[in-house]
This record gives C-alpha cells, sequence and structure tokens, in this order.
C-alpha cells in the first residue's frame, strides 16, 4: 500500500474508534485504564502530542473535546460515575507508566 493509502486507513480507523467509543459512554475511563492502560484522556493527550510535533498548537480542552465529541466537563456531567473502591484498586495495581 502507498503512504496515502496506509494513512487514510489509519484516520478511518481512527474515526471509527472515536465513533465507537462515543456509542459506548457506559465505559468509564478507569475501566479501560485497568483493561487496556489507555483511556479517552490518553488518547486526546496523544492527539495533542501528535499535534505539536507537527508545529500546531492544540490546547488540551480542545484535543479533549476532538475525543470525546463534546466539551470533557460537559461529558463528565453527562456520564462520568464515582469509581468504585474495586476500580481504584485495580487502577493502583495496573496504573500505566505513561
Amino acid at each position: 500500500m502507498s503512504d496515502p493509502t496506509t494513512t487514510e486507513l489509519e484516520a478511518a480507523a481512527f474515526r471509527r474508534l472515536l465513533a465507537h467509543l462515543d456509542a459506548r459512554t457506559d465505559v468509564q475511563n478507569i475501566d479501560m485504564m485497568n483493561l487496556t492502560g489507555f483511556c479517552r484522556n490518553c488518547l486526546s493527550r496523544w492527539y495533542q502530542e501528535e499535534a505539536a510535533e507537527r508545529g500546531l498548537e492544540l490546547g488540551k480542552d480542545a484535543a479533549r473535546e476532538i475525543i470525546y465529541g463534546m466539551p470533557y466537563a460537559e461529558w463528565r456531567e453527562k456520564y462520568q460515575t464515582e469509581a468504585t473502591a474495586e476500580q481504584k484498586a485495580a487502577f493502583e495495581v495496573n496504573k500505566p507508566d505513561h
């Protein structure tokens, strides 16, 4: 495959990931962190870092809005639940290095 085609496929897969996460607002970030070692906030930070690598200014809030599909505060208000003691304990065991 050519580089442009690879880039197009990667971009399409990323858009599908965001759509999937948007449809699964029941999945909490702490669950994602405990199972996969990353969450929506990680994705937004990676997005922001990649923008910076290319000389583009993208603030934390703007990057989060791209990933969450709405302002982060609004997403938290609508969908975030309090983490259980079990979730918090698992997070302490599985806390990623990034």
